[in-house]
């Protein structure tokens, strides 16, 4: 099948002709590529016209801190209690999966909101904030998520500087049942790793806090409750990135899946599908599982307004029901890990992509910080 395209930006007319089946591996598999923008900031300008209001949504929720709080009090609790118990037994797993993945994956979405000054008023007060949310991850985390999140929004799909992409790298050896099953179970590294190799950022004094505050901590954990406490820490941390539940969101946020997918075409003129066909590439999930992860599931909705705080997030879908309501949805986290890996068409090419905005050996040096 053969289509004519006119791209909003680019007007002169071309072909996006459909490979046939004996095609280069190179057309078969590919992302969405595209040069229409990202959907966020149109949808923002479209609500605040209607709905002047939402500006009153926007702003930090104090009371968030509290309940951080008591994440860090009962992890720390936890690797207190285990610190005799054999890392293999039974207990030791079932609180590590249970309660160490589910409260880890609240305090990684914790940061995540302090990425987005939702804490605190100043800047820097959700800065050192997140280096104390930080102690039950045990690797030092917070600094380095701030700038690279920011960078996913601003450039949302950008091949350089949103680093939640997948490299082609991994979409080439991982689009297997197995290689799904690899990048599902350890897809926590992938996050913490990938962006290192793509994108570089200014190393700041945060960044250097981070690391020696963390390094006090493991170092008085070790020396007062013993590795196995310690321990704790590190795989409650690997699985809240695993096989769990609350990780669904890691991949239901932006893969493009099931029958949201759209037929791609040999790409000419840095694009392979037309703005008609272009899928959603971003998802919202609306179950229970937001109890436990700030609402990370409303993801449109904070993507469209970052600066609204996860208690808000409920009354912003319900204030502009009608701009959300008709958006594809994710109805469950654990159903989201099983499709993406046993459903061939769920690949890790399933991601909206653009051209890269970044130069060569261009370095980050400077994000917006407000």
């Amino acid at each position: 099948m053969d289509a004519s395209i006119k791209h909003r930006n680019h007007p002169e007319t071309f072909t996006l002709v459909t490979p046939p089946a004996d095609a280069p591996i190179e057309v078969l598999n590919e992302f969405y590529w595209t040069r229409e923008p990202e959907p966020h900031v149109a949808r923002r300008k479209q609500i605040l016209a209607k709905y002047p209001e939402v500006r009153k949504l926007t702003g930090y929720e104090p009371k968030t801190k509290w309940y951080v709080i008591a994440v860090v009090a009962l992890q720390c609790s936890i690797a207190y209690y285990l610190r005799n118990t054999p890392v293999l037994s039974w207990k030791y797993m079932l609180l590590a999966y249970v309660i160490g993945a589910t409260s880890n994956q609240a305090i990684f979405l914790a940061i995540h909101e302090l990425s987005h000054n939702l804490l605190f008023k100043k800047p820097l007060h959700n800065k050192l904030f997140a280096i104390f949310a930080n102690i039950p991850i045990g690797i030092p985390y917070s600094a380095s998520f701030q700038p690279y999140h920011q960078l996913h929004h601003k450039f949302l799909g950008d091949n350089y500087l949103d680093t939640d992409l997948p490299t082609r790298f991994e979409a080439m050896f991982l689009s297997s049942i197995l290689g799904k099953v690899f990048f599902a179970t350890f897809q926590i590294f992938f996050y913490a790793l990938r962006p290192m190799f793509i994108t570089q950022i200014k190393f700041t004094y945060i960044h250097l806090l981070n690391i020696i505050w963390q390094i006090i901590i493991d170092f008085i954990m070790v020396k007062s409750f013993g590795w196995k406490a310690f321990g704790y820490f590190i795989m409650s941390s690997f699985l809240a990135g695993s096989l769990h539940p609350c990780a669904g969101h890691f991949i239901a946020e932006h893969y493009v899946l099931n029958e949201n997918n759209a037929p791609k075409y040999e790409k000419i003129k840095g694009t392979n599908i037309s703005k008609e066909l272009l899928p959603a590439e971003t998802y919202s999930y609306y179950g229970a599982l937001n109890l436990v992860t700030w609402n990370v599931g409303y993801h449109n909705e904070h993507h469209d307004f970052p600066y609204i705080a996860w208690t808000k997030l409920p009354e912003l879908r319900k204030m502009a029901a009608e701009f959300y309501d008709p958006l594809p949805q994710v109805n469950s986290w654990c159903g989201v890990i099983w499709w993406f890996i046993f459903n061939d068409v769920n690949t890790l090419w399933n991601r909206v992509k653009r051209e890269g905005k970044e130069k060569d050996g261009q370095k980050i040096d400077k994000l917006d910080e407000n």
